[in-house]
């Protein structure tokens, strides 16, 4: 009997359980004990639901209040010392961490003014880890006071009667994911791997004394360069995790080929192997070939990044091959990674046109797959289960929603002069100049401000029809003046609408665009309480009309400073959506580039001539491996990028916007933006912006957390100004937060701009 396996699963609540606790818990409206209970209503949902779904392998510790990988540094101590100074319990720390803190003294509480952790994100998925940030004084243990997570949370799902396999982050991914804190930079975190592993191994024996038979160690670094020496280090590291006294384990990668590092792996004394086949099925016949006499195989081909539905005639072709080599008791049949990338359950969408949702599995859907393709392969019959998937897989195929022939011929028009400005960045930077004299150091903000409940209350009674177009409207145009006139007061340079209209910086184009699907309840998890509802490409991308030129001109038309046009890039709406799998991703998102410069345009010619195209994603879709496939990736990415913005005249004035990511300062000069603004909060190291210092065009560096409550002060901004300065010319630097501040309150924007604005000004004085 082959067996099938999920290697986690979405921990959101189906109806966002999690994001409601955990804000009421933030904002003093849930108690601890609340907080906790729903947490492990949660995580009994899912064990029971994957259980009656028939899944014989079920992951436990897949589960988390805001990150996994922020979780093992609570566990194993890896908490810098900026976070013990005020006595919190274990969970407050946990969030000060992950998203700081700032508090007031009162007559039970001791104030409390710490920054969080940087952020970056996991992979190229648009899910955001907590980076573990190391020193010389990290002292390795298992943070008894915090409980034992994983084992606690093993036994509970024991007490329901659902047998689990702990999931964890391996020990070379943790350390290799981290990074050194400001007062250790000389500390490369994987030197510290002789000290980690006795205290790792000694949570796996706290498991295996708990019961847990088996581990999933999750070691995703593998799919990436590894320097030598990296890779030298698994064979010993897992001889240490390994022996009596402690649990099997099954190591597992994803979202890309391992080969390149399959010497690091093979011959581990490890009782399985994982392999990611959706996303790398060129790795099949080297991998399997490398499964010891002593192992199993773990076929990952359910993709757990993806919503389409899974051929299970050609997944179970693929698993068989592999039984062909190693008999089925050594084989088992799985998602390809966590399912934490896919939204909950298909069930809740009763909107979706019901031809494209038979093309579709969520979560829930995946659990049926998994079981429907290990039941095929062991010879059970599913033969109606396999007839209705193969119908609906030529549905889809056959489908004339797919294909817009329109769009296919205007495709074919582009070329070189299409993706190029009419004048190099010097002269264009020339008729900026004169256009808008600008002073030195100027502020601007990302683009989205407070969405307040108020907004949130009338875009719903719209959408439910319980206010009227023009009521609407005009609501929404109230919002645009209050968020003109704060700039307008605290001396903001170039200012923004707000974006009040928008529910999502990608799903509010994907609704005007042709070519994509959405969901109702289709939410995944972006980092902490932060939830996105990707929209879903499911054809050929094409504009019918203006998508935001009205709301620009009315805040125009309010203010004689300049009001940046505000879209997100072709590439981002490509990465942050579901992407067709049936056609390249190169494809999409030169579509998406056609129709954005469609926008561009009209935006120009109603006289908004500040235009901000974002790509936050841009490094995020960047193949984990450098080679052909890499360089493909960035040469059609720029172009898409340089379709949609090439077409306007030199004293238009072209923005973009990245964070959260490692950049490479060759990630943007192809764009051939006039003014990028990144994140930089949480860089801890000036010297970061040293490498940016000879591109040519201008740069806003990002000043404070948006992701955060706490308020910098002015002293702070002025801080960090004068240790970017010491590397990077003024003559080139904007001034503004790291990103939009949609999820800000009024309160705390109001405060943080102001600080920011007036540090600005003190430099400008210097200057």
């Amino acid at each position: 009997m082959v067996q099938s396996s999920v290697l986690g699963f979405p921990r959101i609540g189906a109806q966002r359980e999690l994001k409601k606790i955990t804000e009421a818990y933030w904002s003093k409206k849930a108690s601890v004990e609340e907080l906790l209970a729903k947490g492990k209503e949660i995580r009994a949902h899912n064990w029971k639901l994957q259980q009656a779904a028939g899944v014989d392998v079920i992951a436990s510790n897949d589960f988390s209040f805001y990150d996994q990988v922020l979780d093992l540094s609570l566990l194993f101590n890896v908490i810098p010392d900026r976070y013990t100074k005020f006595d919190l319990a274990p969970i407050d720390v946990l969030f000060a961490m992950g998203r700081g803190l700032q508090r007031k003294a009162t007559e039970t509480e001791a104030a409390v003014d710490v920054t969080a952790l940087e952020m970056v994100k996991w992979f190229d998925s648009n899910y955001h880890y907590v980076r573990p940030t190391f020193s010389h004084s990290t002292e390795f243990k298992l943070n008894s006071a915090a409980g034992l997570k994983p084992v606690v949370e093993y036994l509970e799902a024991k007490e329901l009667g659902v047998e689990t396999r702990p999931v964890v982050v391996g020990p070379i991914s943790y350390l290799y994911l981290g990074k050194a804190d400001k007062d250790s930079l000389d500390l490369d975190p994987i030197s510290l791997l002789d000290k980690f592993l006795p205290v790792y191994k000694s949570l796996l024996a706290e498991l295996y004394s708990a019961g847990a038979k088996t581990v999933q160690i999750d070691e995703p670094i593998l799919v990436l360069d590894l320097p030598e020496n990296v890779q030298k280090l698994y064979k010993g590291a897992f001889e240490q995790l390994t022996g009596e006294g402690l649990p099997e384990i099954v190591l597992t990668t994803y979202f890309g080929d391992v080969r390149p590092n399959l010497s690091a792996i093979k011959n581990l004394p490890v009782s399985g192997l994982h392999f990611d086949f959706a996303r790398a099925p060129e790795q099949f016949d080297e991998v399997v070939a490398a499964v010891s006499d002593s192992q199993t195989l773990s076929v990952g081909v359910v993709d757990g990044r993806n919503i389409w539905k899974t051929d299970y005639t050609k997944a179970s072709a693929l698993v068989n091959k592999a039984i062909e080599k190693l008999g089925k008791d050594r084989v088992v049949v799985a998602t390809s990674s966590s399912l934490l990338h896919t939204p909950v359950d298909l069930a809740n969408e009763s909107k979706l046109d019901p031809v494209i949702a038979d093309w579709f599995q969520f979560a829930t859907q995946k659990l049926d797959a998994v079981v429907a393709i290990a039941k095929d392969v062991s010879g059970e019959d599913v033969a109606d289960l396999y007839a209705a998937n193969a119908k609906s897989i030529k549905a889809r195929q056959e489908s004339s929603i797919t294909t817009n022939p329109e769009v296919q011929k205007r495709m074919a028009t582009i070329n070189e002069s299409l993706s190029t400005r009419s004048s190099p960045f010097p002269e264009r930077l020339a008729a900026q100049k004169e256009k808008y004299n600008l002073p030195l150091f100027p502020t601007t903000t990302i683009g989205s401000f407070p969405q307040t409940k108020d907004i949130r209350i009338n875009r719903n009674k719209f959408t439910k029809g319980t206010i009227t177009k023009e009521e609407y409207e005009q609501f929404i145009n109230q919002e645009i003046e209050t968020v003109i006139r704060f700039q307008e007061e605290i001396g903001l340079d170039v200012l923004v609408h707000g974006e009040p209209e928008r529910n999502d910086m990608v799903q509010y184009f994907g609704e005007q665009l042709q070519g994509y699907a959405f969901t109702t309840n289709g939410w995944v998890q972006s980092y902490g309480s932060r939830y996105v509802r990707p929209p879903i490409i499911v054809g050929d991308v094409s504009r019918p009309k203006a998508m935001s030129v009205k709301e620009s001109v009315y805040a125009q038309s309010l203010t004689k400073l300049p009001v940046k046009g505000m879209l997100t890039g072709p590439v981002t709406c490509l990465r942050w959506s579901f992407p067709r799998d049936d056609v390249s991703q190169k494809v999409q998102s030169l579509q998406l580039g056609l129709a954005l410069r469609d926008e561009v345009q009209d935006l120009e010619a109603a006289g908004i001539t500040v235009i901000q195209v974002d790509e936050p994603a841009i490094r995020e879709g960047l193949p984990l491996r450098s080679g052909q496939e890499r360089s493909d990736y960035l040469n059609w990415a720029a172009q898409s990028f340089r379709v949609a913005t090439s077409g306007v005249v030199n004293s238009t004035q072209i923005h973009s916007h990245f964070c959260y990511s490692d950049l490479d300062p060759n990630h943007i000069k192809a764009l051939d933006a006039d003014v990028v603004s990144i994140e930089f909060s949480k860089k801890d190291d000036a010297n970061y912006i040293r490498e940016f210092s000879d591109y040519p065009n201008h740069i806003g560096l990002g000043l404070f957390d948006i992701h955060s409550p706490r308020i910098p002060s002015k002293e702070e901004f002025v801080t960090r100004i004068e240790e970017i300065l010491k590397v990077y010319p003024a003559d080139k630097f904007w001034v503004n937060p790291d990103c939009g501040l949609k999820t800000r309150g009024w309160e705390e924007t109001k405060a943080s701009l102001t600080n920011m604005v007036d540090a600005a000004k003190e430099f400008r004085a210097k200057y």
